[in-house]
């Protein structure tokens, strides 16, 4: 096969010595190119080359948002993604079941490549743009904020950084005493106090270390998306629901505290003002209208065994 590999030299777990060795294993077997990220939307652009020049899989060495740029740039043609868990969090590669080591992952990956394990599957948009795993809105995307301009210390802090950011936030940044957006779905009643609203497409929402964080089970790649509306960010009921996610999630469904809708093929948010969001953990501004769709079969994914 033909094989770009697209590194992000700036993420938290990418190494020259790690470089090489992937480089080395995925041409023992194939054709590839490499290409270097330099700036913000390069992936994108460098994953549309790639499909116009008929290359096979676009291979991504990088955190979650080069991740998402190369689907942006992939999404609706026959050239595959392939993730290599390059970031501080790695989701989505974590989500597929590679392990976190990029070069762990990198056999995991060939051996996906010798049998052909690429499958078609749905994505979610928000705006126009593509999502692999959720869009944020409101809270999270306010710490995903406050953790973007302390980038510098994700290489070497991550999960303090955005546990001390999201408390911080909580505590002195986000306005908890008034409701933020509405949120409409076809169909069902609209939630009109929402304050965070998580739309995924694929669950855990996020890992804490080695703990997933469970909010939906019911969002996989084969079904439409799933909304988790949060009502409320007083404190008790919060921690409630972070410790029903930190083990099953099922909490969510019965509290009163949380909106949770399945299967959603479309909605909107209408903010009270700008509200911040976030899409695939990358901080993209506060914007007062969002329309979220479920795109099926929109890219060509290798799937680990």
């Amino acid at each position: 096969m033909r094989l770009l590999l697209v590194v992000n030299p700036s993420a938290s777990s990418v190494t020259a010595r790690g470089r090489v060795v992937i480089t080395k294993a995925l041409s023992a077997d194939h054709d590839v190119s490499v290409a270097e990220t330099t700036r913000r939307g390069h992936a994108t652009r460098l994953a549309q080359a790639a499909a116009a020049d008929g290359v096979d899989v676009v291979v991504v060495l990088g955190g979650d948002g080069t991740l998402n740029e190369a689907a942006n740039g992939l999404a609706g043609t026959t050239t595959a993604l392939a993730a290599l868990p390059g970031g501080s969090t790695n989701v989505f590669a974590r989500t597929l079941g590679l392990p976190d080591d990029p070069i762990e992952a990198t056999g995991v990956l060939l051996d996906a490549l010798a049998v052909d394990s690429i499958r078609r599957v749905g994505l979610g948009s928000v705006n126009g743009r593509y999502f692999l795993f959720h869009v944020g809105i409101g809270f999270d995307a306010a710490v995903v904020r406050e953790v973007e301009r302390r980038g510098s210390w994700k290489r070497w802090a991550s999960h303090v950084l955005f546990g001390w950011a999201a408390f911080d936030t909580w505590l002195r940044k986000y306005d908890r005493h008034r409701p933020h957006f509405a949120v409409r779905t076809p169909g069902t009643a609209t939630v009109d106090d929402g304050l965070f609203t998580v739309c995924l497409n694929t669950d855990p929402y996020t890992y804490v270390g080695t703990r997933p964080f469970t909010l939906a089970p019911e969002a996989t790649l084969d079904r439409p998306l799933v909304l988790v509306t949060l009502r409320t960010l007083d404190a008790v009921p919060l921690v409630s629901v972070v410790g029903s996610a930190l083990r099953s999630g099922a909490h969510l469904r019965r509290s009163r505290h949380v909106a949770f809708r399945t299967d959603v093929t479309e909605a909107e948010i209408e903010g009270y003002g700008p509200v911040p969001h976030q899409v695939d953990g990358d901080y993209l501004g506060d914007v007062e209208h969002l329309v979220l769709r479920h795109e099926p079969d929109a890219l060509s994914l290798v799937i680990p065994r």
